[in-house]
Order: structure tokens, then sequence, then C-alpha cells
């Protein structure tokens, strides 16, 4: 099967592109010292093959994705570093034999992962990102209270997530520093082996965590590919076929808001302003007069966010430099 044999639109993965990006980060972070985070693809083949470059554990962002990995053969350390209070479906892949540590920031989600039969936790600390965490002055006493109710607690962890896209390298370095010495004054009184945080933005910068929680550096997209010192390629592409060409000077593909992550802007069209995406749509017209592209052809468009875009197709197909598909792989770990 080619890509031309592809039903539009479709999910298309460059091997060769994502196996580069696989390496980049594992000799960067080797072993351990990466815990990628699947939310990025959702796939448990793709979570496969970060497994074989080395990385045993694995960041989960839904009580799905635990479930998922573990009966995929993947199970051997999962952290679900979100905030559940339903985690009874835990409790049958702890007694299978997976290793499932949670994060916690307040005694109803320390609850529900006792009644949940999770043995682990990780203290989640707000370090900056209004989301999720615990204050770090609150972290030694939230993992008291763990360790009260027979929980183990394996130490800190904390996402410096409003920092991933920031172009200035040495602004994000020092924004990144402010924000671990939170995290690591929160650790000194919590305690543990384990200092999670970071993401593609700071796989860099970010020398103070014990493990990084990046995903998106093994597909990319146009968000983090503009970021300087974000040195991955772009593997992950969507296919699509041009449906309609106006004289007026537009074309339109066959995909829009249900084929791409809009959160962080337009897909990108080589070549092209993106004018807009509507449900099944993307409207575009060429830039310094170069030509439309003829009703029938296919191209491939950059997605802005590639979290939910995986998260929005069934399969993704990888393909050689041939444009030959070697594989299809289920996006297994959609949904919750």
């Amino acid at each position: 099967m080619n890509l031309c044999d592809l039903t539009t639109p479709a999910l298309v993965v460059d091997e060769a592109a994502m196996e580069r990006n696989l390496s980049t980060m594992s000799s960067h972070r080797p072993g351990a010292r990466l815990r990628p985070h699947v939310k990025a693809h959702k796939t448990t083949e793709l979570a496969r093959r970060q497994h074989t470059h080395g990385h045993r554990g694995f960041t989960v962002a839904t009580v799905r994705e635990v479930v998922g990995m573990a009966e995929a053969g993947l199970g051997d350390d999962l952290l679900l570093a979100n905030e559940v209070l339903d985690m009874r479906r835990l409790r049958a892949v702890v007694e299978d034999g997976a290793r499932v540590t949670v994060a916690v920031d307040s005694e109803p989600v320390v609850r529900a992962a006792v009644e949940g039969g999770v043995l682990e936790v990780l203290i989640d600390v707000n370090v900056g990102l209004p989301r999720c965490g615990v204050a770090p002055d609150g972290a030694g006493a939230l993992a008291d209270l763990c360790r009260s109710l027979g929980l183990d607690v394996r130490g800190v962890m904390g996402y410096e997530g409003h920092l991933m896209l920031l172009a200035d390298p040495s602004d994000r370095l020092r924004q990144t520093e402010q924000c671990m010495e939170l995290l690591l004054r929160a650790h000194a009184d919590v305690g543990g082996d384990v200092i999670s945080g970071g993401g593609t933005g700071t796989w860099i910068s970010n020398t103070w965590v014990t493990e990084l929680q990046a995903g998106s550096y093994v597909l990319m997209d146009s968000a983090y590919a503009a970021i300087p010192d974000v040195t991955f390629e772009q593997a992950l592409t969507v296919l699509t076929t041009i449906v309609s060409v106006n004289t007026a000077g537009w074309a339109v593909a066959d995909a829009g808001l249900k084929a791409f992550g809009m959160d962080h802007g337009n897909p990108t069209v080589p070549g092209a302003d993106v004018w807009f995406c509507s449900d099944e749509h993307t409207v575009f017209a060429m830039r310094d007069g170069a030509p439309l592209p003829a009703v029938g052809e296919r191209i491939q468009m950059v997605p802005a966010h590639v979290d939910p875009t995986c998260a929005l197709h069934e399969q993704m197909y990888l393909v050689d430099p041939h444009g030959v598909v070697r594989e299809t792989w289920p996006v297994d770990l959609r949904g919750w």
C-alpha cells in the first residue's frame, strides 16, 4: 500500500524521521532519565518503539492509558501524571502486576488512590502553571497524609507547561530554574528518589529533574518546530486530498477541525497561507504566485498541536521515504 491508496484525511508518520527523533532523545536522556508521555501519540506500538530505545517507564494522562499500556505489556512503571478521582479500574491493573504511580495534590485524590488499590504516589506541586498541584509549602504535609494511609511516596512532580513554547532559550532557562527551585523546595520536605517534570520544550534546559516527561518530541508539530532549540524533526503529517479549487485563488483540502488539534492555531500547508478550517475543510491560498494544486492532488499538512491531533484519528500509517506504507498502527489509547 502506498500513500495514494489511503483514505484521507490520514495520519502519516515518516518512520525514518521518527526513529531519528527517538535516537536523539535517548542519547540525551537515556533510560530512566526519560519517562515518555504517551498522551502525545496514544499508540501502544509507538510506546513499544520508545521501550526499545531503553525507556521502560512511561507517563500517562488517563486511566484508559494506564489500562491499555498494561494490557500491551508495557506496565513496568506507569505514572498517571494527572489528578483522578475515580481510580477503581486501576485496582485490577495493580493486582495483575503492573507498577502504577499516581499524582496527588489534595486529600480527596489521595483517598481515591487508596480506594483504587494504588500503592505509590508522587506529590504534584504547583510550580507556576495555573492548573493542578499543591502549593510547595503544603507538599510535606500531603506526603505525611499519604504515608499515614499506607501509600509509598516516591517523590515529587511539577510541570512547567507554561514555559514550553517560550521562544527565547535564555528566558526559558531562567524561568525553568525558578520553577524548579519551587519543586526542589517541596522535594526537601517530601523526600523520595523521584523529581519528575519537564517536557519537549525544556528537554535541554531542565537539568533539575531526575526524569523528563517529554512526549511531543517523537512526532512533533509546528508549534514546537518554531522553538529554536527544540531540534527534532517533523515526523507526523495529515495526508489530505484537494477537493475544490476556486479560480479566485484558493484551494480546499478535505481535513478540518475534526482532523487537527486547533488550540495552537491552524495547520500548516507548505508554501501557502491557511485562511481557515471548518468541520471537514481547510482553505488556503498559495504564496508568491505559486500555482494552486489540482483537484484530486494529495498534500501533507502539519498540525499545530500533535497531542489532540492524534486523538482524533483511529490509526497512523508509517511510511518509508518512497511513500510506501510499512505498518498501520491503531491509535488504541484514545478515550478515557
